[in-house]
């Protein structure tokens, strides 16, 4: 595989952002990634690429598109994950999140759901690369923002390196510069999401040779990290690497993850908060967000892996969960359980 680190891919104007921008991200995550997660992510990590929940095309265009794409100015690098196989569609939805100032719109090529596989989209496209090729051509057309595309390395029994290559170089012929390659195939049938992410092999060095082969293009690397020596190790071979369930699991860790790679590509001199400071943070969001009209757990669900591995975190964890479920609960329930 070699171990020299991978070079850097060439940029086409308007078509990637900036290298430093894309090195680490946090997965667009169902139920996890939403604006209040972001905004702890951010708190955590000013360098971290963040990704919304998948939005289907469809929904955000007919729709509330002002409360389907609210987010905190903070939360900037962000991206817009959109789900859907209508070029038009997609275009038109696109469009609206770029006009809500939006970084990067990627598209959802992976996910395996039943629900998702019904409508036509998600991990089962892959094996219709004209479409997605269509769709990333008329999104390109559409807007003046990165367009990415997030996918598996295969799905059921078409798992070689010349399948994802050749859906890869289609999909690449139609302006897409940016792929994070989930290092699982998806089984579409027989298996949950659930099932997707830890029961087909982690195929990391697929991934790496595809980044190896695809040097004009930009490769981020998903699935299984859980480690900053994982991480470091990714890098050796691939432009990015993303984080999926440990950052929602350890949150904290987001923090390590700044100081020691992302301050050093961004040229920036940062110190990580401790973890109270974070919590005092949190409960002033809260209470700009509550007067918005949003539930305190909304906000305190995301933070349950706040003090994960630390003395005290499951009383931490207890005192949160049963605090904040009357309608009245406020931001003194978070300053609160700083006295545990």
């Amino acid at each position: 595989m070699g171990s020299s680190v991978r070079s850097e891919p060439p940029v086409l104007a308007g078509s990637l952002p900036p290298a430093a921008a894309t090195l680490l991200s946090v997965a667009p995550m169902m139920d996890r990634t939403d604006r209040h997660f972001r905004y702890l992510l951010r708190l955590l990590a000013p360098d971290l690429r963040l990704y919304t929940e998948m939005i289907t095309a469809h929904a955000l265009v007919q729709g509330d598109a002002v409360r389907h794409l609210a987010y905190d100015e903070s939360e900037h690098p962000v991206a817009l994950q959109l789900g859907g196989n209508d070029p038009e569609v997609l275009a038109q939805a696109a469009r609206t999140g770029a006009e809500h100032g939006y970084d990067e719109i990627n598209l959802n090529i992976g996910c395996p759901s039943d629900r998702v596989a019904t409508g036509n989209f998600g991990a089962c496209l892959m094996d219709r690369p004209e479409v997605v090729a269509a769709c990333v051509t008329e999104i390109r057309n559409n807007v003046d923002i990165p367009v990415s595309v997030k996918t598996r390395c295969g799905i059921d029994d078409h798992d070689s390196y010349e399948f994802v290559a050749e859906f890869m170089t289609e999909v690449a012929a139609a302006g897409c510069e940016l792929f994070i390659l989930h290092a699982r195939k998806a089984i579409l049938a027989g298996l949950s999401p659930e099932e997707n992410r830890t029961i087909p092999p982690l195929r990391y060095p697929l991934v790496y040779k595809l980044a190896r082969d695809f040097p004009g293009l930009r490769i981020v690397l998903n699935g299984g990290v859980r480690s900053s020596r994982e991480v470091r190790e990714h890098l050796l071979y691939t432009d990015g690497v993303m984080i999926g369930r440990q950052a929602y699991s350890d949150p904290y860790w987001m923090c390590k993850l700044q100081e020691g790679f992302l301050n050093p590509a961004a040229g920036r001199e940062w110190t990580a908060p401790d973890r109270n400071q974070i919590v005092e943070q949190m409960a002033e969001y809260a209470e700009k967000v509550l007067a918005e009209g949003a539930r305190l757990h909304h906000i305190t669900r995301h933070m349950l892996g706040l003090y994960a591995g630390q003395p005290g975190a499951r009383a931490w964890r207890r005192f949160l969960s049963e605090s904040v479920t009357g309608k009245d609960a406020g931001p003194d329930v978070l300053l609160e359980s700083l006295r545990l």
